[in-house]
């Protein structure tokens, strides 16, 4: 059997896609090796790397996940090579992060396993690793054929709740500093309804109102929070996505974001009508989807 580097397309032909992508991968992992050198994690610098070690476990999922929208928004069907790249490294890093988790409990496996069990959201976080796990175990070609597109289909389905499990987790070990959970969700939200509303897929204008809708559920999601979690007034905290005071909120973001996404997408669609003469179907793939 032939050993297929990851930079490699299936014909064994260098792709430099493949390879910046590979490479990119491993950015944030010596990004936090290098703060941690250089002591610029804080007080707790192992606490702080769990934390930015997860951080990255749940970004990388969810990029896994905007391949799938990506490809027809941006008629780039290419991208879809990556996909299994960055669901791999997304598994990867949940691993980093439990392994830091472990060196911050001086390898005591038997106080391990009682605080997995005992603390809830570290129970979700290890349930949403093990998920991972078995996607990253059977995300070759020959698990593909093995399990049979259908099968395999279903079973990669559990990326969904894996996502909400991931969500949970980070709300419930970030405490009160939410903001990057509540990005991520307004993501997570858009994502999953580009899936589940067949006609708003090849719409612009209605992809724009789905994006205006998850940019408002997360600052109403914001406010609900800190009226919960700290009595703050609702109108104070959304309030402040009206507010220029330096401080970024969470809705912008989410925004921002699909935002660009969708300008991308707009700009590609006048890009490839103008050199082709008419809109360009992206190329389908026999590759499952998800």
């Amino acid at each position: 059997m032939t050993l297929r580097l990851p930079w490699n397309e299936r014909n064994g032909r260098f792709s430099g896609l493949k390879a910046a992508t590979f490479a990119a991968l491993f950015l944030p992992a010596l990004w936090v090796a290098w703060q941690y050198q250089q002591g610029m994690l804080g007080a707790r610098p192992l606490d702080e790397a769990i934390h930015q070690t997860g951080s990255w476990t749940i970004r990388l999922l969810f990029v896994s996940l905007a391949v799938t929208p990506l490809r027809p928004l941006w008629r780039m069907p290419r991208l879809l090579v990556l996909r299994r790249m960055l669901g791999v490294a997304a598994f990867a890093y949940g691993l980093l992060h439990l392994a830091l988790y472990a060196i911050d409990q001086s390898l005591d496996l038997v106080r391990i396993a009682v605080e997995i069990v005992s603390r809830i959201y570290l129970t979700i976080g290890f349930v949403a690793l093990l998920g991972l796990a078995i996607l990253a175990a059977t995300s070759t070609d020959a698990q593909i054929r093995r399990l049979g597109p259908q099968r395999w289909g279903r079973l990669h389905a559990l990326v969904y709740p894996i996502g909400v499990l991931a969500l949970v987790h980070h709300y419930m070990q970030a405490k009160i500093d939410v903001a990057e959970p509540l990005v991520m969700t307004g993501l997570f939200v858009w994502l999953m309804a580009w899936r589940f509303l067949p006609r708003a897929k090849d719409s612009l204008g209605a992809l724009l109102v789905l994006a205006a809708l998850c940019t408002i559920a997360t600052a109403l999601g914001e406010g609900a929070y800190f009226m919960w979690k700290a009595n703050a007034p609702l109108d104070r905290v959304l309030a402040a996505n009206w507010s220029w005071a330096g401080t970024i909120r969470p809705a912008w973001v989410v925004g921002g974001i699909l935002a660009a996404v969708l300008a991308i997408a707009g700009a590609r669609r006048v890009s490839s009508g103008v050199r082709s003469g008419g809109p360009r179907i992206p190329a389908r793939s026999s590759t499952p989807d998800r």
